[in-house]
């Protein structure tokens, strides 16, 4: 099985795959080849055949990221659940656990699907779960598997009735273990006040099928920026209220969860802070750090571009896109060979960082910028555009709406392809 939190003989089977025309950006020239044959030969990205466009990660900011975050929940005291919904790729899965995370964290049953496939041990599912069908099918991986660790959230009496009602007709043979999520008002799920939390979390333990086991929360959506930090920090409080007043009789430890990528110190001045009962384990969720981005985590991050922690060096946005000029219609106006399906979007523009140009010389690339990205073309607008046949290397903005449009990125040092990781969206 290789690590306790996965099987490794999976995840390494991953290099058998075949590659064909359905990944795009490879060289026609591989096809047929394992993904293994191939990162073995370390081809490079302009010298054989690779299409554009393409997306590939920088595996020295990988390591960066990825060590960065586990050494700081260390030293912090907190255990660290990544959200694997960010990158939904087996391989940097192994690599988290490999530095210690307590398990990964999925957003739903499809995910927790694909993460049960790899031999995930320990994940927590971070929303509720009504679906009847989601429900009976974790039944199943619970009475197949012994060793097999799951935990939902509920915010309702509603739907702590249905969860018992399905798992106890599936004659389940163990409880499925379960965090009440605290809301709040404007907010997503979670019940919206500590005393509401508190009956859902007594038809929790009225249930024979359920096993309280801990309290979860998430502050990132009371605020973007700095200026929400007290708003944060109040709702985190309550959180830390709602798990002192609750009562765990059947866990050796209580998780008290919070955390995606933006704020993780705020989430640590709160729950590190020492507990009364010594089964807590405060734990982050943040997801985003693997690849951390050029846009979105780079202004809010608490490792970004304007650092909040003394202690850590800043994460590295591991990202970078390739597009070729396919145009020049008029000056002023570049269009790139990327489009909305190659690029994200929704949380800002790709930013243009270095062109390689037609005589392979690179550079940094100053003063244009992205206005739009439609269908098949990007729009690079400005002064000293790249000519007809140059390559625009960009950073890019949220990792979430990055890797859910590639099945195999090309890691890379330099130009030089020395891996290459497999997502499952």
């Amino acid at each position: 099985m290789g690590l306790p939190g996965i099987d490794s003989a999976r995840v390494a089977a991953l290099r058998a795959e075949r590659v064909d025309w359905q990944f795009k950006g490879l060289p026609a020239e591989v096809f047929g080849q394992t993904v293994g044959a191939i990162a073995d030969a370390k081809p490079d990205l302009f010298d054989d055949g690779f299409v554009g466009p393409f997306l590939v990660l920088d595996e020295a900011a990988l390591t960066h990221n990825l060590t960065t975050m586990a050494d700081w929940c260390a030293r912090h005291g907190m255990a660290l659940a990544p959200h694997g919904k960010t990158t939904m790729a087996p391989q940097l899965f192994e690599r988290q656990l490999s530095l210690g995370a307590w398990g990964m964290t999925t957003a739903n049953i499809s995910q927790l699907r694909v993460y049960r496939a790899f031999g995930v041990r320990r994940i927590q599912l971070a929303n509720e779960l009504v679906d009847p069908a989601g429900l009976r099918w974790l039944a199943g991986e619970l009475d197949r598997d012994p060793d097999f660790e799951c935990y939902c959230w509920a915010d309702s009496v509603a739907g702590v009735e249905q969860m018992d009602a399905v798992l106890r007709a599936a004659r389940v043979s163990r409880p499925l273990g379960v965090l009440v999520e605290l809301g709040a008002p404007g907010g997503r799920s979670g019940a919206r006040d500590v005393a509401t939390a508190s009956t859902v979390a007594d038809a929790v333990t009225a249930s024979p099928v359920l096993r309280l086991a801990g309290v979860a929360g998430y502050e990132g959506v009371l605020g973007r920026d700095a200026s929400a930090l007290p708003v944060l920090a109040e709702y985190l409080e309550r959180l830390r209220v709602l798990a002192e007043r609750l009562e765990f009789p059947d866990v050796a430890e209580v998780i008290v969860t919070a955390g995606g990528s933006s704020f993780v110190d705020v989430v640590t001045d709160v729950l590190a802070r020492p507990w009364a009962d010594p089964r807590v384990r405060p734990m982050l969720r943040s997801g985003a750090y693997v690849s951390h981005d050029d846009g979105f985590y780079r202004d809010i991050s608490p490792l970004g571009e304007t650092t909040r922690l003394p202690d850590a060096a800043p994460f590295r946005a591991a990202f970078r896109a390739w597009a070729q000029v396919m145009s020049q219609p008029e000056p002023g106006l570049a269009l790139l060979t990327m489009g909305k399906r190659d690029a994200p979007f929704d949380e800002g523009m790709p930013v243009p960082r270095v062109v390689r140009r037609v005589d392979g010389t690179t550079e940094p690339l100053v003063g244009p910028r992205v206005s739009k990205i439609v269908d098949q073309h990007t729009f690079l607008v400005g002064d000293n555009l790249p000519g007809v046949g140059d390559w625009v290397g960009m950073g890019l903005s949220h990792p979430c709406t990055t890797f859910d449009k590639w099945r195999l990125i090309p890691v890379v040092d330099g130009t030089t392809v020395v891996d290459f990781v497999r997502t499952y969206f």
